[in-house]
């Protein structure tokens, strides 16, 4: 039997919640994504602009001429959640154009931390989403975004609130260490701290998924060790970072910066994780209708487009010469398959390349054919008149008559029926037989 310790109340509990989102226009909000501060360090777009390559900035935070970020203060407290602020993120593609994502910044106060995450990933036995939370959108958004889309209006944002959101969570010690979460005898060998970092990426508790020991190596075996003080673990539907020595509060200079880092450029390497997904998403749909009907070559083309414009734009594995950032982005990829579904992209459209240039081949050399089959009889009939001087047409008459019925029983042939089944090309149907 499981056992369960009270939950801890960390010094610095903290929630990013991403969410997909419609964006029909840009919002009368502050340009940029939102600013933290500790010290003298504000984490603007500028300061944020130097960790990221230039094509990944300008993914993340547009241009003053073209912004693709917004953010809105706030302080909206309801029990132990408090919202901090939001944040939208123009992320469009050739099939939607007002697509983007919310970012929700959230505190929470006491022991309500795992309970939070789970509420926000429906497990069993909790509300659908934190009251706080759901109240701070509607807040956040009146006169501008709606949180159902049979509530949009025209020029206004929808956040779709039947999607699970992906999280990102901080949690730092208030003592030396954090608690055991798992405290029977079959995990015994398994850190507290990596106990918590999967409790909190994957938003289970003992009673959701108890895991099988035999598999705990490989549950955090992807875990990142930022330093001594702190580490993290990217999973499928979210991310935690967890402190692994106690945190001494406002005076703490290293998880001043470690906050700052996570709720800025450490959020924003995961958030070019999920555009690349769904832009990999959408080539993928578009790679598969590419034989689904006439102008097949069209549609290659149009795809062939739309992947160099994705190498070039948003497939970035390093983002940063600051190597933490490049990690994340790196694990959430592996998390998804994300290189290797890329890879299967290129080899296919190569393939479907390869069989629409041999098919245009094909018809090419068919038609040379035909005409060779037409000309042939046709040109022979007419020069013989030409030499032997005959004008009469119905000579002419004659010989062309001639040269079609001899056209025609050329056709009949192997050959010619290979000349017209090269011009007449093959259907998808039949390349599938």
């Amino acid at each position: 039997m499981r056992h369960t310790r009270t939950a801890p109340t960390g010094v610095r509990q903290i929630i990013a919640i991403v969410l997909p989102a419609r964006l029909p226009t840009d919002p009368a909000w502050p340009q940029g994504p939102l600013p933290f501060t500790h010290g003298a360090r504000t984490t603007t777009t500028d300061t944020r602009r130097t960790y990221f390559t230039p094509a990944a900035a300008s993914v993340l935070y547009g241009t003053p001429q073209h912004p693709t970020r917004w953010h809105r203060h706030a302080q909206h407290t309801h029990g132990p959640l408090t919202v901090d602020g939001m944040e939208l993120l123009r992320t469009p593609t050739d099939d939607d154009p007002d697509r983007a994502l919310a970012v929700l910044h959230l505190t929470v106060t006491g022991p309500e931390l795992l309970d939070t995450v789970r509420s926000l990933a429906r497990r069993p036995g909790t509300t659908a989403r934190p009251s706080a939370a759901g109240s701070a959108l509607t807040a956040l958004l009146q006169g501008h975004a709606h949180t159902r889309p049979e509530t949009l209006l025209e020029g206004h944002a929808t956040i779709e609130p039947d999607t699970l959101p992906y999280t990102v969570t901080l949690l730092t010690p208030s003592r030396r260490s954090l608690p055991r979460l798992y405290r029977d005898q079959d995990h015994r060998l398994w850190p507290p701290t990596q106990q918590w970092l999967w409790a909190l990426a994957s938003r289970t508790n003992t009673d959701d998924y108890p895991p099988d020991p035999a598999t705990v190596p490989q549950l955090t075996a992807g875990a990142l060790r930022i330093s001594a003080d702190w580490s993290a673990l990217v999973l499928r539907q979210g991310a935690a970072f967890i402190g692994h020595r106690r945190d001494h509060g406002p005076t703490d200079s290293f998880y001043g910066y470690a906050e700052l880092h996570m709720r800025s450029i450490y959020l924003d390497a995961l958030l070019f994780g999920m555009i690349q997904r769904t832009h990999i998403d959408h080539l993928t749909e578009d790679l598969a209708q590419v034989f689904t009907g006439p102008g097949e070559a069209n549609r290659l083309s149009s795809l062939e487009h739309q992947i160099a414009h994705f190498r070039s734009t948003y497939w970035r594995q390093h983002l940063t010469t600051h190597g933490t950032a490049n990690d994340l982005l790196i694990a959430y990829q592996q998390q998804y398959r994300l290189a290797d579904r890329f890879t299967e992209i290129l080899a296919e459209a190569a393939d479907h390349n390869r069989l629409i240039q041999t098919q245009e081949n094909q018809q090419i050399s068919g038609a040379l054919g035909i005409l060779t089959i037409l000309g042939l009889p046709l040109g022979t009939a007419l020069g013989v008149l030409q030499v032997l001087g005959d004008e009469n047409p119905w000579h002419l008459v004659t010989a062309t008559s001639a040269a079609l019925a001899a056209t025609a029983a050329l056709l009949t042939t192997r050959y010619g029926r290979l000349v017209l089944t090269a011009l007449r090309g093959r259907s998808p149907s039949d390349r599938n037989h």
